[in-house]
């Protein structure tokens, strides 16, 4: 199973239009505010720190490439051409690798675990933006690339933040600016019952080793000017043993 053409054209619109800076992208959130603070409850967690670190849904890179300052071999993937275009072009250096993926399907996930062995997982935010169907085949292809030595770490919006997303996107001025895009482009966050996440990690064979909640950080602010943060809910996840 793969993910449906008009949901790969609804990225690949949303990349190409979005502007190549840092922050112009309404979860394109600093690193010390972001894949730093996850970090701090990741790193515990990873009986192998050597292996392969694959950024799932890399975007435009900011975080893969803070990734790559800690990791030795760290790879950001995307469904999107057009992201992994702007990772690229973020990334003269080449401080990590970037290619498209389409983590929901079986072939492709198998062939990158053929290439790179076990690897630690990082996912921030990806799946509530799954179409339903396509959830359990992501992380059933999470559970492919992790293998049994690696390990995920999944950070997803809380069934809270539903009512934020609604309550910014029926404001009378219209969603804010940042938010506008992703609902214009037919991608508008879903949402994902908390107690969902636990079954789709179960269903693809992967125990959760540990868990808890941290506001997802956004670059977006209130009318009140004051940064939105969305509750989110984040796990580690291995293969059972």
């Amino acid at each position: 199973m793969s993910v449906t053409n008009r949901y790969r054209q609804a990225w690949e619109g949303f990349w190409r239009e979005a502007p190549p800076e840092q922050g112009a992208v309404l979860w394109d959130a600093e690193p010390v505010l972001t894949a730093g603070r996850h970090l701090a409850l990741f790193e515990p967690q990873l009986p192998h720190p050597a292996l392969p670190m694959i950024d799932l849904g890399c975007g435009n890179g900011t975080q893969t490439r803070f990734l790559a300052d800690r990791f030795p071999h760290v790879l950001g993937v995307d469904l999107a051409e057009a992201a992994v275009e702007h990772a690229r072009n973020a990334d003269p250096a080449g401080q990590a690798g970037y290619r498209c993926l389409d983590a929901a399907d079986k072939t492709e996930t198998e062939t990158l675990h053929a290439e790179l062995g076990d690897a630690n997982v990082y996912v921030r935010g990806v799946l509530h933006q799954c179409e339903p169907d396509d959830r359990q085949p992501l992380l059933d292809g999470i559970a492919t690339l992790v293998g049994t030595q690696g390990r995920v770490f999944l950070v997803e919006l809380a069934e809270a933040a539903g009512a934020v997303l609604r309550g910014l996107a029926q404001n009378p001025d219209g969603p804010p600016a940042k938010l506008a895009p992703v609902f214009r482009h037919g991608i508008a966050p879903g949402e994902v019952a908390d107690a969902a996440v636990h079954d789709h990690l179960r269903a693809a064979g992967l125990t959760v080793l540990a868990a808890g909640e941290l506001p997802l950080i956004t670059t977006e602010c209130g009318p009140d000017g004051i940064r939105i943060e969305l509750p989110s809910k984040w796990v580690v996840a291995a293969r059972h043993m």
